[in-house]
C-alpha cells in the first residue's frame, strides 16, 4: 500500500497528487504540500483545457447521454478533481448553469429529442434524470450547497425517488420521450447519477431515496442473469475500468455506492469491489479496460499503461470501506 501511495504521489498528475494527499493521507487543506498540488492542478494545461470546454456551456444540444465529449462531463470531471467555484474560469460557467433552472427545480441542459422518440426535433432547454443530477453534483461539489437554487434542485431530486428507485423521467418541454425500458421500471444510470449528487448532502445519506437507489443498483448487479434493465447490463463491458464517470460501468457504480456507509457491509457490494480489485496488476495498479477516445491523452484513457488516477479511485473506494468498518 505504501509503495502504491508513493507511486501516486510521484507519477500522477497534480489532480492525482492533490486528491491522494487529501483523501488517502488525510492531509488538511492548508498543508503546504496540498496547497502546492492544488495550485499546480488549477494551472495545469490539461485542466485549463477542460475549463475551456466547460466554458462553452451549454455547448451543443445533448442527443445521447454517453457523449463523453459534451461540456457536462468536462464540468463533472473538474468537480471530481476538486476544483471549486472560486477557481479561475469557473464562476462564469456556474452562472451559466444556474441561469437555466426549471420551475420544478432541476437544472436544465439544451437537448434535441427526435420526433421518432417523442420529442420535437428542435433544440430545447429541459431536464432528464440522466443529466440534471450531474449538474447538481457539480454545483454541490464546487461549494454551492447553501445556494437557494441548489437547495431547490436537491429537494426536487429527492421528491422524484420512488420505492423502487429513480425512473426515467423528463421535463414537460421534452414531450413524450422516455428511455428504452418499461415505463414503471427504474433506470440504473438515473440512480447512479442521483445517488452521486445526494451523497454530497449529509442529511440524505440514510434517506429513503438513497436506500431505494442503492438497492436497485445492488439488486441489478446481484441478478445479472436476469438480463438488462433499460438496456443496462452488468456483463463483460460493465466490469471494464473506465473514466471519466459518464455512463453505467463498474467503477462508476462502486464509486457512488461507496459513499453510503449503509452499503459497506452488504455482500453484494463486496462482490462488486472484488470484481474491480481482481483487475489489479502485481503492483496493485490499475489500467483502463475501456476508454473514451475524446479523452485520449489522459492516463485513464490508456489501455496499455497503469493509470495513477484509476489506481487512486480504486484505493479511495477501498479506504472508505476500511475506515468505516473500524
Amino acid at each position: 500500500m505504501t509503495d502504491t501511495i508513493q507511486w501516486l504521489l510521484d507519477s500522477g498528475g497534480p489532480w492525482t497528487r492533490y486528491r491522494t494527499l487529501v483523501d488517502l493521507l488525510d492531509r488538511p487543506t492548508d498543508d503546504p504540500e496540498v496547497l502546492a498540488a492544488r495550485s499546480e492542478m488549477v494551472e495545469h494545461p490539461q485542466v485549463r483545457t477542460l475549463i475551456s470546454k466547460a466554458a462553452g456551456w451549454p455547448g451543443y444540444p445533448l442527443k445521447r447521454h454517453n457523449d463523453a465529449k459534451h461540456p457536462i462531463y468536462a464540468l463533472s470531471t473538474l468537480a471530481d478533481f476538486g476544483l471549486r467555484a472560486h477557481d479561475p474560469g469557473l464562476q462564469s460557467i456556474i452562472d451559466a448553469v444556474l441561469a437555466h433552472q426549471s420551475k420544478e427545480g432541476a437544472f436544465q441542459c439544451q437537448m434535441n429529442v427526435s420526433p421518432k422518440y417523442g420529442g420535437t426535433g428542435e433544440d430545447t432547454w429541459g431536464w432528464m434524470t440522466c443529466d440534471a443530477p450531474t449538474l447538481l453534483f457539480a454545483l454541490l461539489a464546487m461549494g454551492l450547497r447553501d445556494d437557494h437554487r441548489v437547495q431547490k434542485a436537491v429537494q426536487h431530486l429527492v421528491a422524484l425517488a420512488e420505492q423502487s428507485g429513480y425512473r426515467c423521467l423528463v421535463s414537460p418541454e421534452l414531450g413524450r420521450f422516455r428511455g428504452p425500458g418499461r415505463k414503471d421500471d427504474p433506470c440504473p444510470i438515473a440512480n447512479v447519477y442521483a445517488l452521486k449528487a445526494l451523497s454530497l448532502v449529509p442529511e440524505q445519506h440514510d434517506s429513503p431515496a438513497a436506500h431505494a437507489g442503492a438497492e436497485l443498483l445492488l439488486a441489478h448487479w446481484a441478478h445479472e442473469t436476469r438480463g438488462k434493465l433499460f438496456l443496462f447490463g452488468v456483463g463483460r463491458k460493465f466490469i471494464r475500468l473506465k473514466y471519466p464517470y459518464v455512463w453505467f460501468d463498474i467503477l462508476h457504480v462502486a464509486e457512488v455506492l461507496s459513499r453510503y456507509r449503509f452499503v459497506h457491509q452488504d455482500p453484494r457490494f463486496h462482490r462488486l469491489i472484488g470484481a474491480i480489485t481482481d483487475q489489479a496488476d502485481s503492483q496493485g495498479r490499475y489500467t483502463a479496460g475501456s476508454m473514451y477516445t475524446s479523452w485520449k491523452g489522459w492516463s485513464f484513457a490508456d489501455k496499455k499503461q497503469p493509470s495513477p488516477w484509476l489506481t487512486f479511485l480504486v484505493r479511495r473506494i477501498e479506504q472508505r470501506v476500511t475506515v468505516h468498518a473500524k
